[in-house]
């Protein structure tokens, strides 16, 4: 069985998860750990329950969502992978943290591309991905069919949805990726965002003012 955990990291209050079984295999998805203190809370998490990292994923790659993966990447010798679409996001990601004035740590470049109908394994678990553009344009989200849940990234909120402004974003794509991928998988799926708290499918359908 999977468990989840997650972190509130970084200047934009991003949502860092592990998720990891009993085998203490796990994956680290989208590590926003800025500061050394945040690079240690996660680390010590991961040394105290005796997990071992076998990948490390984004479901996009704004900067807030990647922050951590120079760090992830070399402590745990992992492979960084994300989809192909969001190659350019990722390219002005160090551009983009200085127009911020952040000092941002750099990424290593992908290992490989990952999209919709690859599975990610680790230990007895896997994630499933839909391709969920729209926030940005290789928005993935990581879904679990026996547990009903999906990593989502800045998809979908609480509430809300992931803002459209920032460059390869476009509203009505993410609108439809929204109804079409994740409200298809079912009104009981959890849903566990890249910013603010958790929430399902069934809510979302009934209440958040941008889908109904």
């Amino acid at each position: 069985m999977i468990k989840i955990q997650s972190f509130t990291f970084g200047p934009f209050q991003e949502n860092t998860y592990v998720l990891f079984d009993e085998t203490k295999s796990c994956v680290i998805i989208d590590p926003g750990c800025y500061d050394n203190r945040e690079r240690q809370q996660l680390n010590s998490f991961i040394e105290k329950n005796e997990l071992i990292p076998v990948k490390l994923l984004n479901t996009h790659c704004h900067l807030d969502h990647i922050f951590g993966n120079g760090f992830v990447a070399e402590t745990y010798k992992i492979d960084l992978v994300f989809n192909q679409h969001d190659q350019r996001i990722f390219d002005a990601y160090l551009a983009t943290a200085d127009l911020y004035n952040l000092n941002a740590a750099a990424s290593p470049q992908p290992a490989n591309y990952i999209g919709e109908g690859d599975i990610i394994e680790f230990g007895k678990s896997n994630l499933e991905i839909l391709f969920t553009p729209g926030h940005s344009p290789g928005s993935i989200t990581f879904y679990n069919t026996e547990q009903k849940f999906m990593i989502a990234g800045d998809v979908l909120f609480y509430g809300s949805i992931g803002r459209t402004d920032l460059p390869g974003g476009d509203y009505e794509t993410l609108i439809t990726s929204i109804k079409t991928k994740l409200f298809t998988l079912g009104d009981d799926y959890k849903v566990y965002s890249g910013h603010g708290p958790a929430t399902n499918v069934g809510f979302e359908k009934m209440n958040n003012p941008f889908l109904i």
